[in-house]
């Protein structure tokens, strides 16, 4: 008898008992990003629903706009949907309806889906739509990126991985907006490796989250983490609390002269002060920040984070 309820203990923790019900978006659309920590989540027995904007829209920060209401359509400031004929890494064609499911091959079936507008409007129809068609509530979790660049800095309101979890976290839903390197995009095979060491390290704080969470929810209402991952990030890399501080990985300015536009100059040396900022520890380490709805946590949240996730800090 002992046996067999401990056979059954263990079949139990071998099986998805901790499986939540996600919603994945972006502000870049199909990616290899994307399709890393869709692959990597689903292994871990997470139900995933994607929902990402038909292009890239980086900068659209908490932006609310449709670019079409009926179909895809070429559009003056959407160029990528001249150039590419659709949506990005062809997720779906032009013509097609303006929200759906993607058409690329190897990524239908219901679970990849896109919406032709903003990043926040992409995360509306996750939670709004899909998420009640397949789970009939909110899900347990929204995650937003990984995003091809870092959002670090005062910068971060400004960025559309950003403006979903802040979304989401508003509806009082866990949100953590996730942020990976350049040298992490793959328009080609989309099959970056260092795609998927980002999509398992993710994982990996996930757990860490559920395994002090419990059966409560994975974060505090009104908290929100943004993660910021190192360029040449390794399976081995460290974890650091981190602030969005006062420190900036730019100084950004409106060019005064044409071509007008953004201009920026690098930022001076940090000070003692900053040695925590998100823009400096991301450099060498996995920066975790704690975001109330409307960015930076109050010292409660911060020193919530490192009693949360210190071991995770330690290694």
């Amino acid at each position: 008898m002992k046996r067999l309820a401990m056979s059954a203990a263990l079949a139990l923790c071998a099986s998805p008992a901790f499986a939540l019900n996600i919603v994945l978006s972006n502000d870049d659309g199909l990616t290899s990003n994307l399709k890393a920590l869709y692959d990597e989540l689903k292994a871990a027995g997470h139900s995933v629903i994607v929902s990402v904007p038909c292009t890239g829209q980086s900068g659209r920060s908490a932006a609310i706009v449709m670019y079409s209401t009926t179909t895809i359509i070429p559009d003056n400031d959407k160029t990528q949907i001249e150039a590419e004929g659709g949506c990005h890494n062809g997720a779906a064609v032009t013509g097609a309806p303006a929200v759906g499911q993607f058409t690329k091959s190897g990524y239908t079936g219901g679970d990849f889906n896109y919406v032709h507008g903003t990043p926040v409007m992409a995360t509306m129809y996750g939670l709004d739509v899909l998420a009640q068609a397949r789970w009939g509530k909110a899900p347990d979790l929204l995650l937003s990126g990984p995003n091809e660049g870092q959002n670090v800095g005062k910068v971060v309101i400004n960025s559309g991985t950003i403006g979903n979890a802040q979304f989401a976290a508003g509806r009082g839903i866990p949100s953590i907006a996730l942020s990976a390197g350049t040298d992490t995009i793959d328009n080609a095979g989309l099959a970056n490796a260092k795609s998927k060491t980002v999509a398992q390290l993710t994982t990996k704080l996930i757990t860490a989250l559920q395994a002090k969470a419990g059966s409560s929810a994975l974060l505090p209402t009104g908290t929100a983490l943004n993660v910021n991952f190192p360029d040449a990030v390794a399976a081995n890399a460290g974890w650091a609390f981190s602030r969005i501080g006062t420190y900036d990985t730019y100084s950004l300015k409106f060019s005064s002269a044409a071509p007008w536009g953004l201009s920026g100059s690098l930022p001076a040396a940090a000070t003692a002060d900053q040695a925590e900022d998100e823009a400096i520890v991301y450099k060498t380490k996995i920066s975790v920040t704690a975001m109330q709805v409307g960015y930076d946590q109050r010292p409660a949240g911060q020193q919530w984070l490192r009693l949360r996730l210190r071991d995770l800090f330690a290694q």
